[in-house]
């Protein structure tokens, strides 16, 4: 059943036993590519770690404005290299 989020409840027997093995084995293959993408760009968890925390620190009324301004930063580049070199920044 498809419900406002997506699907809410799996109905028995939907995917046979063959679909079921290929639907497992794309999962598992999908999250080792994710793990590996990450992997190979820390500056990912940096722009997150980043967002979230000025997220919850400000709480803002307009999510959509505060990560357009929050990712438009023109200073966001410079400030992630900076991190990246195991520096940090303090607001």
């Amino acid at each position: 059943m498809a419900g406002k989020g997506g699907l809410t409840k799996l109905e028995v027997g939907v995917l046979s036993p063959e679909q079921q093995e290929k639907l497992r084995q794309f999962k598992i293959k999908t999250r080792i590519e994710n793990e590996k993408y990450l992997r190979s760009h820390p500056e990912v968890e940096v722009l997150v770690g980043d967002f979230l925390r000025d997220v919850l620190l400000k709480r803002p009324a307009d999510i959509r404005e505060f990560a357009a301004d929050h990712f438009n930063n023109p200073s966001l580049c410079a400030d992630v290299s900076f991190k990246m070199e195991g520096n940090s920044i303090m607001d």
